[in-house]
């Protein structure tokens, strides 16, 4: 069951001493310890600075399992946080130490030998369980690890997790059945060990689970971090009897303060100590996390006085004052510093192309990606050319091309919105993958842009293909092309859009009404409604010229109009006075001098939009570099 590290391209040292610095290789962490952790906010209300956890002692070997636990609001996923190096809350102040094999260690050296299970499983769910598992090798294996053995480790991992059997099955979607609830934690833990970290952070690995999956998930948890000497540390809430026995360590908290660390056989023999024995026949899990609940004492004076007894008890314990001693003589040699040598890591070519692959299969398997949004193109595609069924070349029906026109460049650019749930999806994986380390935004940016292309031309020209036709536009081959150019520019600079509101704002309701919003301001100054010839300056200077609607609606008013004539109604009363009013027709060009529109600027138009997709996109990147949640 043991997976192997030997592939890793690393000196088999273990430990290398020179200039006072300790070189510690992937395999090789001993231990891990913490001292005088304490973190500390404003409180919204008083506007004091209040503690969410509060000189947090510890510390585990290789090997063993270490359980965090508490009351809701005690500060475990805080102190968790803490632990991992990650943002303990919006606004936290933090302090205190964290030491492996006694030495400090930079935060990038952490990442390299650490790695991070969050509550929710950050999963695609149009992925395969084996799928999983190779996206993530081929995301975080330094390249010297062959195929070969990148596939061993992978089957390795299968059977130790006990998922072999699913390997072929869907992770699950809404919409698509797959796995279990048990076996996606499973999958999550497994694609993280993928690496072989030494220090496996778990926040909540029983969540939702019924009590015979959280034995399950712990028991497998437990197998591995003894076969291959893992340190990890997984906050839970509420165990079985069963499951609470498996982990090695207990730290308990109440209220951001320690009530109790040390070995969970202990327990027992410990709180009858203090004065509060465990009942016989009882989960001793379920009786010291009532102990210590401060979530419906307030009025309790009583169970107050246990909590603080219980916690005063803890703080002049010789246990405690172990720890303290020990966090003193780890500061003492703080000096020393621990660092990583191991193999590179894959480079932005391999990342991407990776995200790609990952990408392109979850475009084509997952329906709500591209398959319903093809589906309402088409909608919106027969709609539109049935409602402007066969346009004739006659003044009366100059207006209805226009509207078509207005149609086809807005609403397409509009219905973009339902682009925002399927990033944000890929954005949450992102930012589990990056806040374990695997890639940056670079990659991310580049393969979110070059996988919505192909896609976003088939919409185009099935749009095209429809509604150009029934509509009656200019009957020709460039002419049609030109339009689908124009479609497929408005979808990828409105998806660029999502890409970078939604960066800024990963919340769906948030995002959708931004976009919405931004789509019907460029709708109502992109020049149909008000012509820019008479558009208030304000909206004309600063909006209209980088909407990327605008250019659309010119481009295809151009394309239409530029090359047509028309004829007059009755009487010879045309609309638009051009060189041809003696022949009772208009000149197409008419219509766009109406408008402000001048012919021959094809090419530039179109540069302005790639230049407006690629701010679009870069905004979008400096978002997700700055916003790391």
């Amino acid at each position: 069951m043991a997976y192997s590290s030997s592939s890793d391209g690393l000196n088999t040292r273990d430990l290398e001493r020179n200039e006072g610095h300790q070189f510690l290789l992937n395999h090789s962490v001993q231990s891990f310890s913490w001292s005088d952790l304490t973190v500390t906010v404003k409180d919204r209300r008083t506007k004091q600075p209040r503690n969410l956890i509060e000189n947090i002692n510890g510390g585990a070997q290789q090997g063993e399992l270490v359980a965090l636990m508490g009351p809701s609001g005690c500060g475990k996923t805080t102190l968790l946080n803490v632990l991992a190096r990650r943002a303990a809350s919006s606004g936290a102040k933090s302090s205190g130490h964290c030491y492996v094999n006694g030495g400090e260690i930079n935060n990038d050296t952490f990442g390299r030998v650490t790695s991070y299970v969050e509550q929710e499983d950050a999963l695609i769910g149009s992925l395969t369980v084996l799928e999983t598992l190779k996206f993530a090798a081929d995301l975080s294996l330094p390249r010297l690890v062959t195929k070969p053995e990148r596939a061993e480790r992978i089957r390795t991992l299968l059977e130790a997790f006990g998922i072999q059997h699913q390997a072929s099955t869907l992770v699950g979607t809404p919409i698509r059945k797959g796995i279990s609830g048990g076996q996606k934690r499973r999958v999550s833990v497994a694609s993280q060990l993928i690496t072989c970290p030494k220090i496996l952070f778990l926040d909540e690995p029983t969540s939702g689970l019924d009590s015979t999956a959280s034995y399950e998930v712990i028991s497998y948890v437990k197998k591995l971090a003894r076969a291959n000497k893992l340190i990890i540390i997984a906050s839970i809430h509420q165990p079985s009897t069963a499951t609470f026995q498996l982990f090695d360590k207990l730290l308990l908290l109440s209220g951001g303060k320690s009530c109790y660390f040390g070995p969970v056989a202990e327990v027992p023999t410990y709180f009858r100590n203090i004065g509060y024995p465990v009942p016989s026949q009882t989960n001793p899990a379920e009786f010291i996390l009532d102990m210590v609940s401060s979530d419906f004492i307030a009025d309790n004076t009583a169970a107050q006085d246990d909590v603080a007894k219980i916690q005063s008890a803890w703080t002049q314990s010789p246990e405690n004052s172990r720890l303290t001693q020990q966090s003193v003589e780890l500061a003492e040699k703080g000096s020393r510093k621990v660092m990583v040598v191991e193999a590179s890591h894959p480079g932005l070519l391999s990342i991407t192309s990776s995200l790609l692959h990952r990408l392109f299969i979850k475009s084509y398997r997952d329906v709500v990606a591209y398959g319903i949004r093809i589906v309402m193109y088409l909608g919106l595609a027969i709609m539109a050319g049935t409602v402007w069924l066969r346009l004739k070349t006659e003044q009366e029906y100059i207006q209805p091309f226009i509207n078509a026109i207005f149609f086809g460049s807005a609403f397409m650019s509009f219905m973009a919105v339902a682009y925002v749930p399927a990033f944000l999806e890929d954005r949450a994986t992102f930012t589990k993958e990056r806040a374990n380390g695997l890639y940056g935004a670079l990659p991310f940016i580049i393969s979110n842009f070059i996988i919505g292309l192909p896609f976003l031309f088939l919409i185009s020209i099935l749009f095209s293909i429809v509604s150009y036709w029934l509509s009656n536009f200019r009957p020709t081959a460039p002419a049609f092309f030109t339009w689908v150019m124009w479609v497929f520019l408005d979808l990828v600079a409105a998806e660029s859009l999502v890409v970078f509101v939604t960066s800024i704002f990963p919340n769906f309701v948030i995002a959708l009404a931004l976009v919405a919003f931004a789509n019907g301001l460029w709708m109502s100054v992109g020049g149909f409604l008000v012509s820019p010839t008479i558009l208030n300056p304000f909206w004309k200077y600063v909006f209209h010229y980088i909407d990327y609607q605008a250019y659309v609606f010119q481009g295809m008013m151009v394309n239409e109009f530029s090359g047509r004539i028309y004829t007059c109604g009755p009487g010879c009363n045309c609309m638009y006075q051009t060189d041809l009013a003696h022949q009772c027709q208009i000149r197409g060009t008419g219509v766009l001098e109406a408008y402000g529109y001048a012919t021959g600027r094809t090419g530039k138009w179109v540069g302005i939009l790639v230049g407006i997709i690629a701010v679009y996109r870069l905004f979008g990147y400096v978002a997700l570099v700055l916003r790391r949640s």
